[in-house]
């Protein structure tokens, strides 16, 4: 094993002929391969941080990348000449975007002034934003400054998604003061940060929310309402998130049927029904309510998709219903799914004449795994169509494998 004076000097012939690549090697193999105690010398150290400097500010992209490692072992001493390279406007952005990655590995509280005035001056947005991510990796020693940032029309936004990033409870107030401004981002970043937390503050503002002018404020407000069942009854939840099952974007509406189906009651059921065979509802809502149907985890959710069955004529709508009702799993709501599926075989359900919904029907009963469901799989199996019949085959698979098998 080469000596720490050994690995000097040829880090040393490395720089003097600029091959970064080789001086990277050495500086690696000093830190790896050399006893830490001879490493903590303070002269060894400042050449080790000389050396990284010049490999840094000299090497392409990828050797920047390798030479950050060595920042990190360095540890504080590197802080004042990293700190030095993002404060000079004339550097090149790539070198000062390395140097503000680093200072984030280092997780020193000193450097949050310069963080703060790179983000406020600079106009180069990768940089600013890794600033941004410094400073969320931070933490809470990073939220008064952040909280200040958000006074400025220029550095709201980015100071928003970056409280957003560090996610605890000292971020809900600063988030909430910003949670009505008249930036949409602003707006939205606030609003999905600000679900994430059960705190009492938050769900009046999500009410609120629910009726601002942009769309994708409104979204985030009904996903952040759809995870709290909990406060369904107290804020009357089912009643403000139907409504929006008919907002005008169409976004909006199919967040509010995923959010309905996570209160869990029968009367959300009822309003995923009502926007599913109403007549004028979109397809790719009406989608959404046959899922939330089966997500809502209530028998009366599967029987609405059975009475949808026999109101709605779309094929897709029937294969879609089908599909899902495959992939219920619970226990208590399997035997129901299946009943439904059968029923649609025995009564020549006009989605029946159909083979690529009787294929599926063969496959949803395969994931059920109910054993009434073989004898039907069965006489599928002999079906005249081979779709069917393969479809049948494989789910008896699940069901009985040596039936499967002479059915083949």
């Amino acid at each position: 094993m080469k000596n720490i004076n050994q690995l000097l000097v040829q880090a040393r012939a490395a720089y003097d002929t600029a091959e970064w690549s080789l001086l990277i090697q050495c500086l690696q193999q000093l830190i790896l391969e050399t006893d830490s105690k001879q490493l903590d010398d303070v002269e060894c150290r400042e050449n080790l941080l000389e050396l990284a400097l010049s490999a840094l500010e000299a090497g392409d992209f990828q050797q920047r990348w390798d030479i950050s490692k060595i920042f990190t072992y360095l540890g504080n001493m590197a802080i004042p000449a990293l700190v030095a390279i993002l404060e000079d406007d004339a550097a090149e952005d790539e070198l000062r975007w390395y140097a503000v990655r680093i200072l984030g590995e280092l997780k020193q509280t000193e450097v949050i002034p310069s963080l703060v005035e790179l983000i406020q001056s600079s106009d180069n947005e990768e940089l600013r934003g890794m600033a941004a991510v410094t400073l969320g990796q931070l933490g809470n020693t990073a939220i008064l400054a952040l909280t200040e940032l958000l006074a400025h029309d220029d550095t709201r936004l980015l100071a928003t998604q970056t409280l957003c990033y560090i996610r605890n409870q000292e971020t809900i107030l600063p988030l909430l003061s910003v949670a009505q401004d008249s930036q949409v981002a602003v707006r939205t970043a606030a609003i999905e940060a600000l679900s994430s937390f059960h705190d009492e503050r938050v769900s009046p503002v999500l009410l609120t929310s629910l009726e601002d002018k942009s769309a994708t404020v409104r979204q985030e407000a009904v996903r952040g309402l759809g995870f709290r069942p909990e406060l369904r009854d107290r804020l009357d939840l089912v009643s403000c998130l139907q409504v929006k099952l008919y907002d005008t974007n169409i976004d909006v509406a199919c967040a509010a049927a995923v959010s309905l189906s996570r209160m869990g009651c029968d009367a959300a059921a009822s309003h995923l029904y009502e926007v599913l065979v109403t007549y004028d509802t979109p397809l790719k809502i009406q989608i959404e309510a046959i899922r939330g149907l089966t997500w809502i985890g209530s028998i009366s959710g599967l029987e609405y998709l059975q009475k949808a069955l026999n109101t709605l004529v779309s094929q897709t709508l029937w294969q879609q219903i089908v599909v899902v009702l495959g992939r219920v799993e619970h226990q208590f709501l399997n035997q129901k799914a299946t009943e439904i599926l059968l029923e649609m075989l025995y009564q020549n359900h006009p989605a029946c004449e159909i083979a690529n919904i009787k294929s599926a029907i063969a496959l949803s009963l395969g994931q059920l795994g109910r054993d009434e469901a073989i004898e039907t799989l069965i006489s599928l199996s002999a079906d005249n169509n081979n779709q069917v019949r393969l479809h049948a085959i494989a789910a008896l698979k699940n069901l009985a494998p040596e039936i499967a098998h002479r059915q083949n």
